[in-house]
């Protein structure tokens, strides 16, 4: 039998585990970044691979981004069904079946995509040619994460020099991807770290200009370092994607914007006076970037997470009544990973059900 609620029930009255989104407190962090860009040399694409959702994404470009960042060929797929044309994917796509994919939508979609591989290079441009269809292209380059991405400098202009001869192939300009800076705690050592990553970056684009091919795209940033990539040269374009629901990680770094996003769960037993078990365990949330937060229940942290349960463990057990059917809110510590684990977003007003967005590209890790 399938669940359908009801819009017009309180919150707690959802059946669990669910994802529950606050639209007051997320329209405030939609406004809140689309805000910070009005009057930079930056501006904002934000990334889909947090939310997974159409209407997320069609609020931010309706705040004012200029188009989304997808992770993988099959979220871009269902973003341009709900009608989102301009599309990034910070991502190498390889091999015959992504590509054939890829090209395809094309065909229908204004599409950017990152390469770091010669021979990359030459499979898109054959399968634009092959479809008459074309690509618009960033070359990767790395800033230290040590993850996909070539060199600055002399890498990057060979790579750009290959992409703009390569027929179906448009240059576009550059990827650089900061994330190994964006948990640094210290607002001012985040800042000189990301200036510090950029500065080969900038001589990049420098070089690329004299050579005839202008990076007319400078793509990276997250949430956290939105605000030293959006006023950084030579960056153009900021990728940042937490935060509309932030975790309680990204909290730490950036409290400027709120939670909008928690998982309810329900007590399913109290074996002793001191430990709660939930219907919340690692199906239902994840923890690789530490426990989740119970909300409303002072002094209860999470000790463990099994496939299915969630166990906490009470600070004041004496002042908690806690029993099986009550329910609990959590902030996750990840809010990319667990929004992948459901298909619905709760959308909530002042703790009433008032809407069901689907997450239509979960699982898409294709």
């Amino acid at each position: 039998m399938s669940y359908e609620p009801r819009p017009g029930i309180p919150f707690d009255e959802i059946d669990t585990p669910a994802l529950l989104l606050d639209l007051e407190t997320f329209q405030r962090n939609v406004d809140r970044m689309a805000h910070f860009f009005a009057d930079k040399p930056s501006s904002l694409r934000p990334h889909a691979k947090t939310h997974k959702c159409p209407q997320v994404a069609l609020q931010q470009l309706a705040a004012g981004a200029i188009g989304i960042t997808c992770a993988k060929v099959g979220e871009a797929a269902v973003m341009a069904a709900a009608g989102i044309t301009d599309l990034l994917i910070a991502n190498e796509i390889v091999g015959p079946t992504k590509i054939g994919r890829l090209t395809d939508l094309a065909s229908t979609t204004s599409l950017i995509v990152a390469v770091d591989d010669p021979d990359n290079v030459v499979a898109l441009s054959r399968a634009c040619t092959a479809k008459g269809t074309s690509l618009r292209v960033l070359v990767d380059v790395d800033v230290g994460m040590r993850r996909c991405g070539v060199l600055p400098g002399e890498p990057a202009l060979a790579m750009a020099r290959q992409i703009a001869k390569a027929p179906g192939l448009e240059f576009a300009g550059i990827l650089a991807y900061e994330g190994h800076l964006v948990m640094i705690p210290d607002a001012q050592e985040r800042a000189q770290k990301v200036r510090d990553a950029f500065a080969p970056l900038a001589a990049t684009c420098d070089a690329l200009q004299r050579d005839g091919l202008p990076a007319q795209i400078v793509s990276s940033g997250g949430t956290g370092t939105y605000d030293m990539t959006g006023t950084c040269p030579p960056i153009t374009e900021v990728e940042a994607g937490s935060y509309v629901f932030m975790d309680s990680t990204y909290l730490r770094i950036r409290p400027e914007f709120e939670s909008s996003l928690t998982v309810l769960s329900t007590v399913v037993s109290r074996p002793t006076r001191d430990r709660v078990v939930t219907d919340t365990g690692m199906k239902a949330i994840t923890k690789e970037l530490g426990w989740p937060q119970p909300l409303d229940v002072p002094g209860a942290s999470v000790r463990s997470l099994s496939e299915e349960h969630g166990t906490l463990v009470l600070e004041d057990s004496a002042s908690v009544r806690l029993r099986p059917g009550d329910k609990i809110r959590f902030i996750p510590s990840h809010c990319c990973t667990t929004v992948n684990l459901y298909d619905r977003l709760h959308v909530l007003r002042r703790d009433v059900l008032v809407d069901i967005w689907p997450i239509t590209a979960r699982g898409c890790a294709q």
